[in-house]
This record gives structure tokens, C-alpha cells and sequence, in this order.
């Protein structure tokens, strides 16, 4: 299995490689995790992941940068439905625009938009970005949380959310001062609002159940 994670220029790459290295190991797995910003190799690969973090907007650019790969990305994920997972900002861009330093197009695969959050508890705002351990609430079964119990714990690092989605296309929420979004999918494709690769137990049987899916 040839699993392809793209590098927009942001994003642990390191940590994601790591984790997705582990679980090769632990599911006896033989994988050949290659970590890219070229266009090609999305062509042989099984199985894609796009990873961010920081700002939506510079994590657009830094797609948009490397030649042929938002095309490239269209063609092997929504054409052909190889499985795609995206990762923080990697996720976010799945929607149709965001709202981060300007209005930025996304790539239109989900339902909303990336805008500020505005958690509130009573009449006090919370602090942004929400960044810590939350709970995972499960809206819809998915092969993906097969084996994540309900309430599970990820770690979250964001200022800004999807808004205005498809309630079909949400898989998990959080609470930080009301919902929020903290998984979506449909078909071959998935997202993950927080950092899978640094979610212990919880993500790491989310990424072995990424390496098994078959939409």
C-alpha cells in the first residue's frame, strides 16, 4: 500500500509520518508512506492525506504552489474515489471557502465554510484558539470511528470552524462554548478537524482505520 502526504508547506509532517509509520507496524500493514510535493505521486498511491495547520489562507497558497497538485487532487480523490483523509487545515480546505485573512476558495468537496468561532460560556467568551484534549461525540457511524468510543479524547489546536455544513456530511463533534465540528466525510473522503497525529489511541485507530477503508 502507497499512502501519499502531500506537504503544502505546513502541517507536522514529521508527526504524521511517525504515526502512520506505528500503525503500519502495529496492524501488519506493509505501507510505503511517502511524504511528497509532487503532483505524480498522488497517480500510484492507494490512499492520500493532506495535512495544515496555521491559516487557511497561506495553506491554500502553499497547495496552490506546488504544480499540478489541486488538479492532480480532483482527479485521483472526487474522479477516481481514491480514500482521502485531511488533517486540521487539511480538513478545513475540504470546504468551500474560508473566512481566514480574507475570503480563500477551498476546494468545494464538503458543504461550508471555515469562519471564526465565537465559544462562549454563559456571557464570558472562552479563549481561542481552543487548543487541548476534547471529547469526541459521535453524529453518524463511520468506518473511520470503528472502535473509538464515544467521548474518546483529541487534541484540537483552531480559532476557526466549519459553519454552515451539510448535517449529512458531519461524522463527530466537540463542545468548547457549543458545538463544533470535529469530523466530516462523505463517499472516499474524510476530515478531522483535530491533529489525528497527535491524538494518542483515539487517532492513531482512526489513521489504522483510514489504512483499511474500502468506500
Amino acid at each position: 500500500m502507497k499512502i501519499a502526504v502531500i506537504d503544502p508547506g505546513s502541517g507536522n509532517l514529521a508527526s504524521v509520518r511517525r504515526a502512520l509509520e506505528r500503525v503500519a507496524r502495529e496492524e501488519g500493514v506493509a505501507a510505503d508512506i511517502v511524504v511528497t510535493t509532487r503532483a505524480d505521486d498522488l497517480r500510484d498511491a492507494d490512499r492520500v492525506i493532506l495535512p495544515g495547520q496555521g491559516a487557511f489562507a497561506s495553506c491554500r497558497r502553499g497547495l496552490d504552489a506546488l504544480p499540478g497538485m489541486t488538479d492532480e487532487l480532483q482527479e485521483q480523490v472526487i474522479d477516481k474515489g481514491k480514500p482521502f483523509l485531511g488533517i486540521c487545515v487539511g480538513m478545513q480546505l475540504m470546504a468551500e471557502r474560508g473566512l481566514e485573512h480574507g475570503v480563500t476558495p477551498g476546494l468545494g468537496w464538503i458543504a461550508g465554510e471555515i469562519a471564526p468561532m465565537d465559544p462562549r460560556e454563559g456571557d464570558a467568551a472562552l479563549p481561542l484558539p481552543q487548543m487541548g484534549w476534547n471529547g469526541l461525540h459521535r453524529a453518524a457511524p463511520h468506518p473511520l470511528l470503528d472502535g473509538v468510543a464515544e467521548g474518546g479524547h483529541a487534541y484540537f489546536v483552531h480559532s476557526y470552524a466549519l459553519q454552515g455544513g451539510d448535517d449529512r456530511q458531519l461524522l463527530a463533534s466537540a463542545e468548547y462554548g457549543g458545538p463544533v465540528v470535529a469530523m466530516v466525510g462523505r463517499d472516499n473522503i474524510a476530515g478531522t478537524q483535530f491533529h489525528a497525529e497527535k491524538s494518542g489511541q483515539v487517532g492513531l485507530r482512526i489513521l489504522a482505520n483510514f489504512m483499511g477503508w474500502t468506500p
